[in-house]
C-alpha cells in the first residue's frame, strides 16, 4: 500500500515504517558522529521505549555505550492492513540496527502497568542478562489501570484552581488563537497523578529490587519538564504538574531504595521538544515554534537524540551527578538561559497569525512533527508500495 501522513488534532494516525527506519538510522547516525560513551551502562531497561526521549534514551545507550537494552512500551502492529503505529516500527527499525551492530536488543510490548509485563520483562533480564545497571522511566499515557484494584484512571491537561485562557497554535489551520480550560476537578487532579505520577516507577524499581536484578551502581532516571512561566498554568502549576511533583518525591524514595546498591535515582528536567506527547498541550507548540527560532539563532537547538546523548555525556556516564537544590538533573539548561527566556518573552506578546513565520520557527514544527511518524525523510520514496506488516 502507498502510506500517506493523515492527521487529526495533535495525532497522525498513519505511520510510514520505511520511513520511520529512516528516522532511527538518522539519530543512530547523530550519536556515532559524537563519539563513544565507553564509562555509560552495559544493561538498560527502558520502560517507554519506542518513541520521544525513551526512544532516543535507547539509542544512546545502544550505539553510545554499547549496551544491550530492553525496552518496553505499549504499540500496535499492523493489522486489518491498517499501518502500525509509528513506536511499532521505530522498535523494529531499532532492533533490527542494534542486532547488525552486534548488540542485545529485546522488547516487550504491552500494558507497563501491568503485573503480568513486570514479571515478563524480570524473567527476561534474569535469563538473559542477570542484572541491569540502569532503568530509565519515560512513560507518557492517557489512561493507566490500577494493578491492584483495577480501577481505570484517565490523565488530564488542565490548570488548577482557577481557569485558564491563553495564546496557542492550531497547528492544522496554522492559526494563532486563543485556548480557554476550565479548572481540573479533584478527581481530574487524582486521576491524573495515578497515571503520570511516581506511582508505577516506584512499583518497576520495587519490583526488580525483589526479584534480585538490579545490579551493584545502578542508576535510575524518570523525566520532567518545567519550562517557562507562560506554560505553568496548564503545565508546571496545572494537573501534569502535580504529577510531576508526585514523581519528584518518588525518585527520593526510589534514590533511597537504590543506595542500597551504591546506586542513584533522579528526575531528569529536559528541553521543549517536538513529541507526540508534546503536541497535545496548548500553548506549548506555539512556545516551541518561538523558542527553536531563538536556539537556532543563538547555535544552541537540540532535538530529542541531541538532548540525550548531552544527559549520557555529561550526567549519565559521569563518576557523579550534577544536581539542582531540588535534587534534579538540568539539561534544559540552555533552554533556561536568561538571554534566551528574554528574546522569547520578547516576540511571545507580538506574534499572531499574520507574522508566525517571521517571528517563530513554525516552518520547521510541522516537518518534525511528520518525522515522529516517519514522514518527510529524505531518501524515502512515499510514492510506492510499502508492506505496512513489519515484525519485531
Amino acid at each position: 500500500m502507498i502510506i500517506k501522513p493523515k492527521v487529526r488534532g495533535f495525532v497522525c494516525i498513519t505511520a510510514h515504517p520505511e520511513g520511520c527506519a529512516a528516522h532511527v538510522r538518522e539519530q543512530i547516525a547523530t550519536v556515532k558522529s559524537q563519539g563513544s560513551l565507553s564509562t555509560g551502562p552495559k544493561k538498560v531497561l527502558i520502560i517507554g521505549a519506542s518513541t520521544g526521549y525513551g526512544l532516543s534514551s535507547r539509542i544512546v545507550s545502544a550505539f553510545g555505550c554499547g549496551a544491550a537494552t530492553l525496552g518496553v512500551f505499549f504499540e500496535r502492529p499492523s493489522d486489518g492492513g491498517k499501518p502500525a503505529s509509528a513506536g511499532w516500527y521505530n522498535t523494529a527499525a531499532l532492533q533490527s540496527e542494534a542486532r547488525a551492530a552486534g548488540l542485545w536488543a529485546k522488547s516487550v510490548n504491552g500494558d507497563a502497568f501491568s503485573d503480568s509485563v513486570k514479571a515478563e520483562v524480570i524473567d527476561i533480564i534474569k535469563k538473559e542478562l542477570g542484572k541491569v545497571d540502569q532503568v530509565i522511566y519515560s512513560l507518557a499515557s492517557p489512561r493507566r489501570t490500577d494493578p491492584v484494584t483495577g480501577e481505570v484512571y484517565k490523565s488530564t491537561l488542565k490548570p488548577i484552581g482557577r481557569s485558564f485562557t491563553g495564546k496557542t497554535l492550531d497547528t492544522d489551520r496554522k492559526l494563532v488563537t486563543e485556548v480557554t480550560l476550565e479548572s481540573a476537578t479533584d478527581e481530574e487532579i487524582h486521576g491524573t497523578v495515578k497515571v503520570m505520577g511516581g506511582e508505577d516507577w516506584e512499583l518497576w524499581m520495587e519490583a526488580l529490587h525483589s526479584a534480585g536484578v538490579l545490579a551493584e551502581g545502578v542508576t535510575s532516571v524518570a523525566y520532567d519538564y518545567i519550562g517557562p512561566e507562560v506554560t505553568w498554568p496548564i503545565y508546571k502549576d496545572g494537573t501534569i504538574g502535580r504529577a510531576k511533583q508526585h514523581i519528584n518525591a518518588s525518585a527520593k524514595r526510589i534514590d533511597a531504595l537504590l543506595k542500597l546498591y551504591r546506586g542513584q535515582a533522579s528526575m531528569s528536567v529536559n528541553k521543549a521538544v517536538v513529541t507526540q506527547a508534546s503536541s497535545a498541550i496548548p500553548v506549548v507548540p506555539l512556545y516551541i515554534s518561538i523558542l527553536f527560532k531563538v536556539m537556532k539563532e543563538k547555535g544552541l537547538h537540540e532535538g530529542c537524540i541531541e538532548q540525550m546523548y548531552r544527559l549520557y555525556k555529561t550526567q549519565l556516564t559521569a563518576p557523579y551527578l550534577t544536581l539542582d537544590d531540588q535534587g534534579r538533573i538540568r539539561i534544559d539548561d540552555w533552554e533556561m538561559r536568561p538571554d534566551v527566556q528574554a528574546a522569547v518573552a520578547a516576540i511571545w506578546p507580538q506574534v499572531n497569525t499574520e507574522n508566525l513565520d517571521t517571528l517563530t520557527d513554525f516552518a520547521s514544527y510541522t516537518p518534525e512533527f511528520l518525522k515522529l511518524f516517519g514522514f518527510g525523510l529524505a531518501g524515502v520514496n512515499y510514492d510506492a508500495e510499502v508492506d505496512p506488516v513489519v515484525q519485531l
